[in-house]
């Protein structure tokens, strides 16, 4: 088939326009972030496989063409879905197209309101070490997985297993028909936790082999899901962990008697590797087999990323945005350092009116009085969005509730306000230089004072 792919910059699209460019298919695309970095690394991978870029004003779309796939941030008043709509390309959505490549395999789709990137990612590297050969479309970038040609959010296999994330945030999860699913957890994240529930009863009703869920989360555990196995680390399960010791940089545990050692820190990290031994544990391998392989798995890139850890300071850089993932991220860091630098960028103006509430709610309850939260500028990336709310709305009831909270109108601000702390973290989605940020305040503690 001839694919263009508009929108191909984003993580989800490119991994698909990576993957079928892998399996044969002439594929192109365009994006208006390589409009503006005609450099962006993205770009440069993707063209490394293949794949041609152009820009994205409609030009690179004809009725050769035999569909385009569209990001659904990419507006229908935009240039490439005019051109394909009046030369009659037939168009789908990227979460509809996936569906359709969910049908053709053994699928696996993992669900959760957080964590699916790191357990996709995770569940594909273990089935690939384990012999299983699977393909694997995923959100984050697998740091095993990537190459000169691959950014590391896909892979490609021999066998008839798929490993994908199951984004809800547009709804369209409730199309996937998977043979297996897990489900992480239920949060509020892109819609209300009820909307949310409602998309897992429907994608557990049509997985056709097992659905794994966690069973410490109360409002998962509430949902109308029938049958399901479990993990857990509190209550009772089918794979609970027990022993834990939870490390700086990596966790230990035990399953049904057998050790287990995973490279990565903190309570969520060990939910995420539960439920991955819970699907292999139905796929057959066995709990030995999966303790050999699993402390080689070195994490999903801006997931709890290090660019600096000596005796005096720590700077990581995270992917946490949602309320929920914060929470998890801010008990993690206070495992590792007393006077934490909290440095936060909300993901767009949607996102942060609808989860305002929950920022604020997470930052007065994780910051501590040695701690301090800066915040970056709302991340905008283009579009139509409304700039009605800004991350002072934020800042201001958090520093009402007595803890330290800043705003910064430019990244520059950031360096006069790092002083007295002994650990750093740069959060949030989307905007991959926050990776760049991270390592200018890396450079900068690591300079002799």
């Amino acid at each position: 088939m001839k694919i263009f792919f508009s929108g191909i910059g984003g993580s989800g699209v490119s991994a698909i326009a990576g993957f079928m460019a892998e399996k044969k298919h002439a594929v192109s695309g365009s994006d208006r972030l390589f409009d503006i970095h005609p450099e962006h690394p993205v770009k440069l991978r993707l063209q490394a496989n293949g794949i041609s870029i152009v820009s994205q004003d409609g030009r690179g779309i004809d009725r050769t063409f035999d569909l385009a796939v569209f990001s659904t941030a990419v507006e229908r008043s935009n240039p490439d879905y005019l051109t394909a709509e009046s030369a009659g390309v037939p168009i789908k959505t990227r979460p509809e197209y996936l569906a359709g490549i969910v049908s053709t395999y053994r699928t696996i789709a993992v669900a959760g309101t957080s964590g699916k990137s790191t357990t996709s990612g995770l569940l594909a590297f273990l089935m690939q070490r384990l012999g299983l050969s699977p393909n694997f479309i995923g959100g984050g970038r697998v740091k095993q997985f990537r190459t000169e040609k691959n950014p590391g959010n896909y892979s490609t296999g021999g066998s008839e297993h798929l490993v994908i994330e199951a984004c809800e945030s547009d709804g369209t999860i409730v199309h996937y028909e998977p043979q297996h699913t897990v489900i992480l957890n239920l949060d509020l994240d892109h819609h209300s936790v009820e909307e949310t529930a409602r998309m897992f009863e429907v994608l557990a009703a049509k997985t056709s082999g097992t659905v794994h869920l966690n069973a410490d989360d109360l409002d998962l555990v509430s949902c109308d899901i029938t049958d399901a196995l479990t993990f857990s680390i509190d209550g009772a399960s089918g794979c609970r962990a027990e022993e834990v010791r939870y490390y700086a940089f990596r966790t230990s545990f035990r399953v049904h008697g057998q050790e287990f050692q995973l490279s990565l820190p903190g309570r969520h990290n060990l939910y995420n590797a539960l439920s991955c031994i819970s699907v292999l544990s139905v796929l057959g391998i066995s709990l030995k087999e999966i303790a050999e392989v699993l402390p080689e798995f070195s994490g999903i890139e801006r997931r709890f990323d290090i660019h600096l850890n000596d005796d005096r300071r720590v700077v990581i850089d995270d992917y946490a945005h949602n309320p929920h993932k914060i929470r998890s991220m801010m008990q993690t860091m206070q495992q590792i350092r007393d006077r934490i630098c909290y440095i936060f960028q909300p993901h767009g103006f949607g996102p942060t009116r609808l989860m305002k509430s929950g920022y604020i709610a997470a930052f007065i309850e994780g910051l501590r009085a040695a701690d301090r939260l800066i915040l970056l500028p709302v991340y905008y990336a283009g579009g139509t969005a409304a700039k009605d709310i800004s991350s002072e709305n934020i800042a201001g009831p958090v520093r009402s509730s007595g803890k330290e909270a800043v705003t910064v109108h430019d990244r520059k601000e950031i360096f006069s306000l790092l002083q007295g702390f002994d650990a750093y973290i740069v959060f949030g989605a989307r905007d991959d230089s926050l990776s760049d940020l991270a390592e200018e305040i890396a450079k900068n503690q690591s300079c002799p004072k």
